[in-house]
């Protein structure tokens, strides 16, 4: 499996924000399908016993039609989410992407409808200093 040409980036920017990642990737089997998503990583919260847990599915977006790249990012982030709420409902998926993918192409309406359509959760990472930027729910 190849991985995305940010995905160090983002594993880093997410180690740096206080997470432990746990599989790099993240094997997740529902029936017959066998799917690797990029990462899982755990943050302990203080007062509780268990921390948060996601699932990190990363894009550049660096192909060369914006269009099919979300395609593709949608399909695989949906139905991740599906299969996790019916395995590990533990784990929150999350979109990776830079900070400059989100500049140029997160704020066209037809991507702001599909994301509040879909309830899609974004992790933003500025690449170069590899921290995250914000995380959108």
């Amino acid at each position: 499996m190849a991985k995305d040409i940010i995905h160090e980036q983002v594993k880093n920017a997410l180690v740096k924000d206080g997470w432990t990642i746990t599989h790099d990737p993240y094997r997740l089997k529902f029936e017959e399908f066998n799917l690797a998503v990029d990462l899982s990583a755990e943050r302990q919260i203080a007062a509780e016993r268990d921390g948060d847990k996601i699932i990190v599915e990363i894009k550049s977006f660096s192909g060369q039609s914006f269009v099919k790249d979300l395609q593709q990012a949608m399909g695989q982030y949906l139905m991740y989410v599906a299969f996790l709420q019916a395995t590990a409902p533990e784990y929150q998926v999350y979109l990776g992407l830079s900070q400059r993918s989100y500049d140029r192409f997160f704020q066209q309406k037809a991507v702001l409808f599909l994301k509040k359509r879909y309830s899609l959760e974004l992790l933003i990472v500025d690449i170069e200093q590899e921290e995250v930027v914000t995380w959108i729910k």
